[in-house]
């Protein structure tokens, strides 16, 4: 990894420069403010580039990044990333969501209670000499209703200290369970029942089409004339002329604003100088602990990516790696490539399935090592972990996931079937040890093979002399054997052997061994 580089785009704390420079397998540049044509014209040298909000990855940059294999957000929020243009060339796209979830909450509370009390125009006025308390009168937050819409890290966060005072909390999020937030003592809402109940709205999602310009003119005339919007997390979540026209209005009472749609705002915004509005520029994350964290973060992400020591806070790498998932994805991806050596034609649809308590918490994990294996078939140097989901989408393969009970014999075990156009094929595998995985069964052979380095995948007769005939043959041409395992349908019927290999044979020797009068079928495949 000596030769990786790793550019600097935007600016990052010195903790993290730090951790780079105590780097002796990498080099990197900062080199921030770059135009698009010029960042087009170094992408290519670099194996990782870091932002923050500032820099634009778009799909013209990432196709540019010949050498691009990382992409590291410190922050959170990745809509100036085009993760879907990432994903299909495998770039893992990382953020790091964990480390300024404080510091965005605390924002939070900081712009609800400067909203609620005009701190920011009292302030303004006592500096130019003027005092007039009656003009300032504000609200408490005490006994009123709060609704966060994202309940995430920072959502719960947000709950965590708007409790404190004394404020009741609901929530609006689709992929939380009403248990997850009764256990953050919130209860869960539709958006429309949220935004007419709440006094103070915050937002805490990410900008997507789903959900641009999420709070619009429809979902402010749902919201109580006396309410209070706070936004602190992506400035695309609201129609800011909608905005601005409810404030002016009275159909508001304020708003506290961190985020822009774009940053910084132009000259004429309709949102700047209105009273009811207090305005910070971008500030969640703007605290010195949460810059040191999320620029040390971001740089050990990176650092581990490119290490292959694991990929943490992944927005588009399909699951989580540790060492439980590491031997399930190594037997699952070699799993795949045996599938797919062995097909006869065109694999239409995957079947996956995780049996047992012990994988069935790695199915994705499973899933995405098998259509690694078999994608590599179709484009052995552009497949991985990242794009192989994509990529068998692409290819129009069908695929499907499932979880069972594992049996006696094995508590924990992986099958994926492929099926042709005529016909099927199934592979189940196991870990034993939480280490070293096997292929225990191909179709009806029973067998017991390491799935790993170069492998002779050899269909025959059960007739005598045939192990003896293979192994001369391989001898002769000094490729050496390390093991063979062997499972067979009955006495006298078809044997498959599961043949590793310490060196590959030519192509005239795989031809001499498929002439032999009892094998059927006979290949190499690189585990």
């Amino acid at each position: 990894m000596s030769d990786r580089k790793i550019l600097v785009a935007d600016k990052l704390g010195p903790s993290g420069l730090a951790v780079l420079d105590q780097a002796p397998d990498v080099s990197y540049d900062v080199r921030t403010g770059l135009t698009k044509s010029e960042l087009l014209e170094v992408i290519g040298e670099y194996s990782a580039v870091i932002v923050r909000s500032a820099t634009n990855i778009d799909q013209d940059v990432i196709e540019a990044g010949d050498n691009l294999l990382v992409i590291g957000r410190a922050g959170v929020g990745v809509d100036n990333i085009d993760v879907g243009a990432a994903t299909r060339r495998g770039v893992v796209v990382t953020n790091t969501p964990q480390a300024n979830s404080i510091a965005t909450a605390e924002q939070t509370m900081a712009l609800m209670l400067a909203t609620a009390r005009h701190t920011a125009h009292a302030h303004g006025a006592v500096a130019d000499g003027i005092w007039e308390r009656s003009r300032y009168t504000g609200v408490e937050l005490a006994d009123k209703t709060l609704g966060i819409i994202g309940f995430g890290r920072i959502g719960r966060e947000v709950a965590r200290r708007a409790r404190a005072f004394a404020m009741d909390v609901i929530a609006f999020d689709p992929y939380v369970t009403e248990q997850a937030a009764r256990d953050q003592n919130v209860t869960l809402v539709e958006l429309e029942t949220l935004l007419r109940r709440s006094d103070f709205v915050t937002l805490h999602c990410a900008l997507s089409t789903a959900t641009e310009n999420l709070i619009d003119e429809a979902a402010i005339a749902m919201m109580k004339p006396d309410a209070i919007l706070i936004n602190a997390a992506r400035g695309g979540l609201i129609d800011e002329p909608a905005l601005a026209a409810a404030l002016g209005e009275g159909r508001l009472r304020g708003a506290g604003i961190d985020v822009y749609s774009k940053e910084p705002p132009a000259n004429g915004h309709p949102l700047i100088g209105l009273p009811n509005v207090v305005h910070t520029p971008h500030l969640g994350a703007s605290t010195t602990e949460a810059q040191s964290d999320v620029a040390e973060q971001v740089v050990s992400q990176v650092l581990d990516a490119l290490r292959g020591d694991g990929i943490r806070n992944s927005v588009n790498f399909p699951f989580r790696m540790d060492k439980d998932t590491a031997p399930w994805l190594e037997l699952a991806t070699a799993m795949g490539k045996v599938q797919f050596a062995m097909a006869p034609s065109r694999i239409e649809r995957i079947e996956i399935e995780a049996r047992g308590d012990g994988v069935s918490d790695n199915i994705r994990a499973v899933a995405t090592g098998v259509l690694a294996g078999v994608m590599s078939g179709f484009l052995p140097d552009s497949v991985n972990l990242v794009n192989a989901p994509a990529l068998a989408a692409d290819h129009g393969i069908a695929v499907s996931q499932s979880e069972g009970i594992g049996s006696l014999d094995y508590p924990n075990m992986i099958s994926c079937r492929v099926f042709w156009d005529g016909g099927d094929r199934a592979v189940s595998g196991v870990v034993f040890g939480g280490i070293e995985g096997r292929i225990v069964q191909v179709s009806k052979y029973q067998l017991d093979a390491k799935p790993r380095g170069l492998v002779l995948l050899m269909l025959n007769n059960d007739v005598p002399g045939v192990i003896g005939e293979v192994g001369t043959l391989l001898g002769t041409h000094k490729v050496n054997i390390a093991e063979w395992r062997l499972g067979r349908d009955e006495v006298g019927g078809r044997a498959l052997s599961f043949i590793n290999l310490d060196n590959r044979p030519g192509d005239h020797v795989m031809a001499e061994l498929r002439a032999l009068p009892a094998v059927e079928k006979a290949m190499v495949v690189e585990l």
